[in-house]
């Protein structure tokens, strides 16, 4: 063979090698970088994984702060603190339900029935909270124990569906009201003292910069919406 075809032969042999040897060392992955990835395009880089797992226990912790915060300040939905407490681990804790109605249902369903005027469920912080958690489940392909663990891949509409979502909650929650005109829930009102809480406002600003963060991750753009009475939550498993 001639000298300068094995020369270039070895010279594409080795940059195959080096390659590969780029793609199995951490953080050396390739990103997805839209819907349309190839099968390389759409696997994050372990360091991607580290970030997108820190941020499913961040979520976890965030709501559970965010449903204690409510059940203060909205006591009538739920007047027992052992209940409250056994009703939020049966959110984020895995343990066994307090009801079997809407703990079968998909996010979206639950959400809706958070918001609705005729609601079965008396009890609409656990509804919204059910909701949301499940909503990051869904998305993010939680298991059971509150762990990420996929690992490769995230389609980048579900993300998307759950910023819809989750921006339509951070919305409702200042403007549905009962049929005597209050608030559903009672979160960033002044209090007897003129004291204005902003804690939600706070906690659902993180958890949206978060999730916008692993959209950017994903090569998509978090979009900006008007919601109006007529807007529905959009199922994030379609």
């Amino acid at each position: 063979m001639p000298r300068p075809l094995v020369h270039g032969l070895c010279e594409t042999v080795a940059c195959l090698l080096m390659a590969c040897v780029l793609l199995l060392l951490p953080g050396c992955g390739i990103s997805g970088n839209g819907a349309g990835d190839d099968a390389f395009g759409g696997f994050f880089t372990p360091t991607d994984v580290g970030v997108i797992r820190h941020h499913v226990r961040q979520y976890q912790n965030s709501l559970r702060e965010f449903t204690s915060r409510l059940y203060a300040k909205n006591p009538k939905y739920e007047k027992d603190p052992d209940q409250q407490r056994r009703k939020i681990n049966a959110i984020f804790a895995s343990q066994p339900t307090v009801e079997q109605v809407y703990a079968n249902k998909q996010s979206h369903e639950v959400l809706a029935a958070a918001f609705n005027p005729e609601t079965v469920e008396p009890d609409r912080v656990y509804l919204l909270s059910l909701g949301l958690w499940k909503s990051i489940v869904e998305a993010y392909d939680v298991r059971e124990g509150g762990i990420f663990v996929s690992g490769l891949q995230i389609p980048l509409e579900r993300l998307q569906r759950l910023h819809h979502n989750l921006s339509q909650v951070n919305w409702r929650l200042k403007t549905y009201k009962d049929k005597n005109g209050k608030l559903f829930f009672l979160t960033n009102e002044a209090g007897s003292d003129g004291y204005l809480n902003m804690g939600y406002e706070v906690i659902m600003t993180r958890i949206l910069t978060r999730l916008e963060d692993d959209i950017a991750m994903r090569g998509g753009l978090p979009e900006r919406y008007m919601f109006s009475m007529s807007t529905i939550f959009v199922g994030i498993l379609l």
